[in-house]
């Protein structure tokens, strides 16, 4: 197996943290280990990382600042976080703040490689497939951006994920079923609400600021754009 993904690996526990490294390298990934906040900061300023995987309870900079300052330098890096906090709130707030995904520790390996896998699949678009436009908001592959009528809106990762699987399938309406398994890789119902609470982010970013509603829902069934 041949992996060329760099990942930022930010955790204070240095057993933790070399097994993780090493479960990681184990995988082919090239990895970075940071063991505060200050260092994680430097590393991904001064490096080209793919994904960020990063416990929240670090010194000198919380998970969650970093998670803040790191999406605003790079809006579209995947960004894990792990921690033993496993309250809906701390969820909330990681996801508020950009976080893509969010595992409560302790963790099994194969769910972690296979939710990196899902982040780094990033190879999906045909050649020819650069750009999508749906009334005035214009999707560039290329660049991970979205833009309604000239306003760049910031999109984490798993929203733009999101957003161009219901693009693709404009006016189609996505089943919850067909989205887990298409933007979070699953084949079951977790029985949680996160397609739901990703939907409202995306409403509140792409619909609430304009007049005409892109984002629908259809009871039942799923969730479409038109």
């Amino acid at each position: 197996m041949e992996i060329s993904h760099r990942i930022l690996l930010i955790e204070d526990e240095p057993k933790l943290g070399k097994v993780i490294l090493e479960e990681l390298k184990g995988q082919g990934y090239q990895v970075d280990l940071a063991a505060d906040g200050l260092i994680a900061e430097s590393f991904f300023k001064q490096n080209n990382y793919s994904l960020v995987l990063m416990d929240v309870n670090i010194p000198h900079k919380s998970g969650f600042e970093l998670c803040k300052d790191f999406r605003a330098i790079k809006k579209s890096i995947p960004i894990i976080m792990l921690s033993a906090m496993g309250e809906i709130n701390d969820k909330m707030e990681a996801f508020k703040l950009g976080a893509d995904d969010y595992m409560v520790k302790p963790f099994h390996f194969d769910e972690l490689f296979a939710r990196l896998k899902v982040f780094l699949k990033r190879a999906e678009l045909k050649d020819d497939e650069v750009k999508i436009i749906v009334d005035d908001l214009e999707i560039d592959f290329r660049n991970k951006t979205a833009v309604r009528a000239g306003v760049t809106v910031n999109l984490t990762a798993k929203e733009f994920t999101l957003l161009v699987l219901l693009a693709r399938n404009r006016g189609k309406v996505i089943s919850k079923q067909e989205i887990l398994e298409k933007v979070w890789d699953l084949s079951f119902d977790t029985g949680t609400n996160t397609i739901e609470v990703y939907i409202s982010f995306l409403r509140n970013k792409l619909d609430k600021p304009f007049e005409t509603k892109l984002i629908h829902t259809k009871p039942g069934f799923g969730y479409y754009i038109k």
